[in-house]
């Protein structure tokens, strides 16, 4: 596999339980390899014309192409938010071992 077979898929929601649970699902239905939830970030944004700023938690997936589609459904059935954020940014380099790692814990046997 070439690395930009390989993303990086970010999301964020309003609670460190509701950041877990989304985590743990899609690590357990296999559709990301591992996700790391970061601490809360301050974020500013309007959102049905007023300017907010709320704390977030921010969960990063690691998967593969193949896999987006599937994790961008877990998320969006799993999240609570109207519209949450999912971007997904390729991997343009990574360790052969860390990605073959990401290509088996993704693979449904």
């Amino acid at each position: 596999m070439a690395d930009t077979d390989f993303l990086t898929v970010l999301t964020t929601t309003d609670t460190p339980e509701k950041a877990e649970a989304l985590a743990r699902g899609a690590v357990e239905s296999r559709v990301a390899a591992c996700a790391q939830i970061s601490q809360p970030v301050t974020s500013v944004y309007r959102w049905q014309g007023v300017v907010e700023t709320e704390s977030e938690w921010q969960v990063l997936f690691k998967t593969t192409a193949a896999r987006y589609e599937e994790l961008e459904a877990h998320i969006r059935e799993a999240h609570d938010y109207d519209n949450p954020e999912i971007i997904a940014t390729p991997v343009t380099h990574g360790s052969d071992a860390y990605l073959g790692w990401v290509v088996e814990q993704t693979t449904i046997s």
